[in-house]
């Protein structure tokens, strides 16, 4: 989680803060404020929590197969091919493939948004007519 403190920055622009809120913490975190230690601990520990919460997750899900290695739940990433030696992933595939080979499922609904053949149409029509357009509009203007 990370943020901007801008508080100096609006006083040196002639900036008035306006913050209406409904509860005492509602503005948590606002750049515009200044840092209230008492919120900052809180959201601290609420992402400590949340941390713990996958770390439990993935090494539930994962069991024996996640290499020990302190590094692992750091926030740092890595490539596909050193998640398999961590143990994160058993191996590389596209999503249609770990349904089809991995998870065994037949009928794959694929809901990619596909225009129709009249929406295609309707759009190849309008961007050759502007094109067109473009086209005598400089032809026109070079006269």
């Amino acid at each position: 989680m990370d943020g901007f403190g801008f508080v100096d920055t609006i006083k040196k622009l002639g900036i008035e803060r306006r913050l209406l809120t409904a509860g005492e913490h509602k503005a948590v975190l606002d750049p515009f404020s200044k840092e209230n230690s008492f919120e900052k601990a809180h959201v601290k520990n609420l992402l400590n929590e949340v941390h713990d919460e996958f770390i439990n997750a993935v090494k539930s899900g994962r069991g024996d197969k996640l290499v020990d290695d302190p590094k692992l739940f750091s926030g740092l990433f890595w490539t596909g091919e050193r998640a398999i030696t961590l143990g994160l992933v058993d191996e590389l595939g596209s999503a249609g493939y770990v349904a089809r080979e991995v998870i065994k499922i037949d009928n794959i609904v694929d809901y990619t948004y596909k225009e129709d053949f009249f929406q295609k149409f309707a759009n190849n029509l309008g961007n050759a007519i502007v094109n067109k357009l473009d086209m005598s509009l400089n032809d026109f203007s070079l006269r």
